[in-house]
């Protein structure tokens, strides 16, 4: 592919990528509870689902999407009912106690009763890598990126898989990197997280967030429909 429309599309996808959304919002969260290496499947999740996004559009299943109005608001309900599980989740969940490299103690009281009221949830990467997917597969972001413009940036004269696999690997590391970012970010603040009180508010302020981006989606997609 010709160099300026790859230096385009990396301007394009970084802006996008960088963006604050849900998936950075996933990864930040992931972080705080488990530091920024074991939040690597979830990062991992969130790549493959756009990648997977990539090859349907690729394919041409975005024209698809596109001459199917019904189908489209399928999907973005979809994603949107996803987004507000996790938001509701967030919000129910209580404060993290890691006490060794593979545990977290979710609390259902307050500390001082954690004796008698601990529930004990082992670390798992397929469970984060999964919810990353979700995530990143329902990502409103993504889902028009790659339905509307990514289309445009493959060209018929050269040969397709070889622009595919330019494009592809492009998006994959710039998306893992930021991601990775995020959830460095959210492991550095995790020691002022400490205090229960204060890891309450952030899962309920990152539920929120999840809600409100699951609400709008929603009502984007109703609107839509209806006009």
């Amino acid at each position: 592919m010709e160099l300026s429309t790859w230096l385009v599309y990396v301007s394009v996808i970084s802006v996008l990528i960088f963006s604050p959304g849900p998936s950075a919002l996933l990864c930040i969260s992931d972080g705080v509870k488990f530091g920024n290496k074991k939040t690597l499947p979830t990062i991992l999740g969130g790549a493959i689902a756009a990648l997977l996004l990539m090859t349907l559009s690729a394919v041409g299943l975005g024209a698809i999407l596109t001459a199917s109005e019904t189908l489209f608001f399928v999907i973005k309900m979809l994603g949107a009912g996803y987004l507000l599980y996790l938001g509701w989740s967030a919000w129910r969940e209580k404060a993290v106690d890691h006490h060794d490299e593979t545990t977290s103690i979710f609390r259902t009281e307050p500390e001082v009763e954690a004796d008698q009221n601990n529930t004990l949830i082992t670390y798992s990467a397929y469970l984060l890598f999964r919810k990353g997917f979700m995530v990143g597969i329902s990502n409103p972001k993504d889902l028009l990126f790659f339905i509307a413009l990514f289309p445009s940036f493959m060209n018929a004269d050269f040969p397709q898989i070889e622009q595919y696999a330019v494009l592809a690997c492009t998006w994959f590391f710039i998306d893992c990197t930021s991601m990775f970012m995020y959830a460095g970010l959210g492991a550095k603040i995790s020691p002022l997280l400490t205090k229960p009180s204060t890891m309450i508010f952030v899962n309920r302020t990152v539920g929120s967030v999840f809600i409100v981006l699951g609400s709008a989606l929603a009502i984007s997609a109703g609107m839509s429909r209806k006009s």
